[in-house]
């Protein structure tokens, strides 16, 4: 019998165009007289307009205080204002078809906002009113408590959460992003006065930024924005407390012992660099080569080869006083060992020799067209807008970006990976049960064991 050749599926695919230009809508930017600044960029592709007030003090700057209390002030600031009862806000949102979340993160608190245009004044009234006269119901602060505290119970039993909570303390000791959770005890122990007191310091016009993105003229928006927020009362908000960081010298291993187990959570991390570093750029490259990317060095060597775990991945981590970078990865118990030991190689690979040139204008391509998708709607736009005024960046940072990526070398590769890619000092956490993994994590290093509580 005759073999029928099976056709090539990929024989006919057609070779990457070029790059599409990407087409800069105008950007307006200013800074009230309150402080409150200020950033507007038109888009006509929908009749919506979205946007965040970002506040520049997240957990950190309440770490000394209470761990999280940043993160369930922004919870109860979303339940209430002077004027308008939780029920309240929810039948005005539905009026306007319309929606507001609020959140907090290690160095920001945010409300985010996004619904038609033509109840931009009704809805940006909203926010003003949460920015500034917000209630802090008990009723409301004591069910956001009692969720709180459940959420924690289960996150101690997540490997995911462990690992985190663990690596940041490694890495920063005793400055405030080494916490990322409270205890269960911390959370009990909130007072409501804590709250409004946050609130009362940090939610102020010279501490916030207010980016809207949308179907909107842009000097109108801004008369609108203007006149709305033209009570927000400035004050001095107190700096975000700074701390050294610890020195790592030398490979440790970290053991958090989550009994029973079936598969261990790894993580390899090192401390690295902020996003204003002038090679924030090429170490993010390398990044993506390395384990940052779905056809990364990491992806292929330990999933598609070995078949040791489904995800691992890589990243770069900016905040807005330090950095890290991180090697994460989901195994199966019995390859804990290989896997790090994959890990390393792939890690010393890059240190050691250049990219060729094809996988590094892959990379390339693979950063430009990640950070073009991002543009195409409000919402990315508004996001990737948010990185150039949180972190400080110049103001044609996007403009430029992709000439930019465009323009690295192997060599600017290189010499990321052999700056920020610290194999020999790197801090190694894995959680899993101690009795099937311990003798594995020895082999890298001193080893160091605790508990799922933070001892």
């Amino acid at each position: 019998m005759a073999t029928v050749a099976t056709p090539d599926p990929f024989a006919n695919v057609p070779s990457l165009g070029p790059e599409r230009p990407v087409v800069w809508p105008a950007r307006t930017h200013r800074k009230l007289a309150s402080g409150l600044e200020v950033v507007l960029v038109e888009s006509h592709t929908i009749p919506k307009f979205t946007g965040e007030l970002y506040l520049h003090s997240g957990n950190a700057a309440a770490a000394a205080q209470a761990p999280g209390l940043a993160e369930i002030t922004a919870t109860v600031v979303r339940t209430g204002t002077a004027a308008r009862s939780s029920r309240q806000i929810e039948e005005d949102l539905r009026r306007m078809g319309a929606d507001i979340g609020t959140s907090a993160g290690a160095d920001t608190s945010a409300i985010g906002f996004n619904g038609l245009v033509e109840f931009s004044a009704d809805l940006l009234k909203l926010v003003a009113e949460l920015a500034q006269q917000a209630s802090f119901p008990e009723e409301e602060f004591e069910r956001e408590r009692r969720q709180m505290i459940e959420g924690l119970r289960i996150e101690r039993t997540t490997p995911s959460f462990l690992v985190k909570e663990c690596m940041r303390r490694l890495l920063f000791g005793a400055h405030p992003y080494a916490i990322i959770a409270p205890t269960e005890k911390q959370v009990e122990e909130y007072q409501l006065a804590q709250l409004t007191d946050f609130y009362r310091r940090h939610y102020r016009p010279g501490n916030a930024l207010l980016i809207a993105v949308g179907d909107f003229a842009a000097s109108r928006m801004m008369e609108q924005i203007e006149r709305i927020f033209a009570s927000w009362k400035s004050a001095e908000v107190p700096a975000l407390p700074e701390a050294p960081l610890p020195e790592l010298r030398g490979r440790r291993v970290h053991l958090v012992h989550l009994p029973e187990s079936v598969q261990t959570q790894v993580v390899v991390a090192n401390h690295a660099i902020t996003r204003k570093h002038p090679d924030w750029l090429r170490l993010a490259l390398a990044n993506s080569i390395y384990g940052g990317a779905f056809n990364s060095r990491l992806i292929m060597n330990i999933r598609e080869q070995k078949g040791y775990t489904y995800s691992p991945r890589s990243g770069v981590h900016a905040l807005r006083q330090h950095g890290y970078f991180t090697v994460n990865a989901a195994v199966r118990n019995e390859v804990v060992a290989a896997s790090l030991t994959e890990i390393f190689y792939e890690l010393d690979r890059m240190r050691s020799l250049p990219v060729g040139e094809e996988e590094l204008s892959d990379a390339r391509t693979y950063m430009s067209g990640v950070f073009s998708l991002g543009l195409a709607t409000q919402d990315g736009l508004a996001s990737q807008l948010s990185n150039v005024y949180l972190y400080d960046l110049p103001e044609d940072h996007l403009e430029t970006f992709r000439q930019r990526v465009r323009a690295l070398t192997a060599a600017d590769v290189l010499a990321a990976a052999r700056s920020y890619f610290d194999s020999a000092n790197a801090q190694i956490v894995v959680v899993g049960d101690r009795g099937q993994i311990a003798d594995q994590a020895k082999l890298f290093g001193e080893v160091t064991e605790y508990d799922a509580e933070p001892k």
